[in-house]
């Protein structure tokens, strides 16, 4: 027989029962589309937690206090003259482009109409370089407002909305702690999940916020970009040995900060989201074993069904090899068509779901590949046996089968 021979008779064995052949491919059409969706939609997931840190900031380095060992007094050992010695150093200068000092505290803010819990932020001007900060309406901080005293704020969009509606929040005026501050600014929203949280932010000059409003003199972080990201860890190791020198530390286990990386960030959360989408992969691939488990059954009955048949090919030449190639290629057509399918529905279901949710939209290739290719050895795999008890049929046994 030629090999288109044993095509068409695959073929119309396959679409003698059409509705059982669709219900034999099911499982196989699920597994494969929700392997496809979950592989994609984490792929996805991980693209959008890069561009959102990213949106905190170009190649970043956070310092803040507290390190290894929580010793006495360790979160409140940076200040405002460790950002001002980094900023004026001329070996970290090579690496740095801005630094950025600065404190936050959780308070309750009033305006004229309701009062709202959010993070205060004392900042300098450099706040806005280093984290990429863009403004929706007026303008961010100044050195004046920092060198004046400036009861001025800038808020984020989540705030302004808390506050004020729909009313423009500019010239508006809101008390922190009691001391009232005219808004100057509202930022551009930064949106997803670990970015959003800079929506919710007040900023107001450092100076304002560490002796007028809060009465502290140390700082919460000290944000410091680096010029480009093949020179991160140079930069990373020259401000640890940097302030461990100014902190008069010599063994690094007691240094009283830490600093991370944006890079340290980013690899944390990938991790998180990729063990997560292989969890679910792993779940969705177990309905491709009972798909094939469905199929495997499906030959089964079709043995017995075609046994006369078997028995009459057999009788006429043909060899066990022919009719196991034969019950083989059925299979495989079962699962192969049924991964076309499943990858057709993951596709469409992953652009369905990434436009409903407003994620990134990635389909893994990958998944697509692995998906078909798995596809095709269950038709193998499960295929076999049945396949194996067509070809170990007797010819006359066969023929006198009702």
């Amino acid at each position: 027989m030629k090999p288109s021979d044993f095509i068409t008779i695959a073929t119309e064995a396959l679409t003698l029962n059409k509705l059982r052949t669709f219900l034999a491919t099911l499982g196989i059409i699920i597994g494969i589309a929700s392997v496809i969706a979950l592989l994609s939609l984490g792929e996805g997931s991980k693209q959008a937690i890069k561009l959102e840190v990213n949106s905190l900031g170009a190649n970043l380095l956070t310092i803040i206090p507290g390190g290894t060992l929580q010793l006495p007094g360790s979160n409140t050992s940076l200040t405002l003259s460790d950002a001002t010695a980094i900023q004026n150093d001329s070996s970290i200068r090579h690496f740095v482009s801005n630094v950025s000092p600065e404190f936050s505290q959780d308070t309750n803010v009033a305006s004229s109409r309701t009062y709202i819990g959010t993070t205060v932020l004392g900042v300098m001007p450099d706040y806005q370089f280093v984290h990429m900060v863009n403004m929706q309406q007026g303008v961010f901080l100044t050195q004046r407002d920092e060198k004046q005293l400036a009861k001025v704020a800038v808020i984020g969009p989540q705030v302004a909305a808390s506050l004020f509606g729909s009313a423009n929040a500019i010239g508006q005026t809101i008390h922190i702690n009691n001391t009232p501050f005219t808004i100057v600014g509202v930022t551009q929203s930064k949106g997803g999940n670990i970015a959003q949280y800079q929506d919710n932010l007040i900023y107001i000059p450092l100076p304002v916020a560490e002796y007028e409003i809060f009465g502290i003199h140390y700082l919460s972080a000290i944000s410091v970009s680096v010029k480009n990201a093949q020179v991160m860890t140079d930069a990373q190791n020259t401000l640890g040995y940097f302030l461990l020198a100014r902190h008069h530390i010599i063994n690094t286990a007691f240094a009283d900060f830490s600093i991370i990386s944006q890079k340290d960030v980013l690899h944390v959360a990938s991790q998180t989201s990729q063990t997560l989408t292989s969890l679910l992969g792993g779940i969705a691939g177990i309905s491709l074993v009972v798909g094939g488990i469905g199929i495997m059954n499906i030959m089964l009955m079709a043995v017995i069904e075609r046994t006369r048949e078997i028995g009459l090919r057999k009788a006429l030449g043909a060899t066990e090899g022919e009719i196991i190639l034969q019950f083989l290629l059925e299979t495989v057509l079962l699962t192969f068509s049924g991964g076309i399918l499943g990858m057709i529905i993951g596709v469409l279901t992953t652009m369905a779901i990434s436009f409903f949710l407003q994620t990134v939209f990635v389909i893994s290739l990958f998944g697509i590949i692995l998906s078909l290719g798995v596809s095709c050895f269950m038709g193998i795999l499960f295929g076999l046996y049945p396949a194996y008890k067509a070809a170990a049929l007797l010819p006359i046994e066969a023929l006198r089968y009702e």
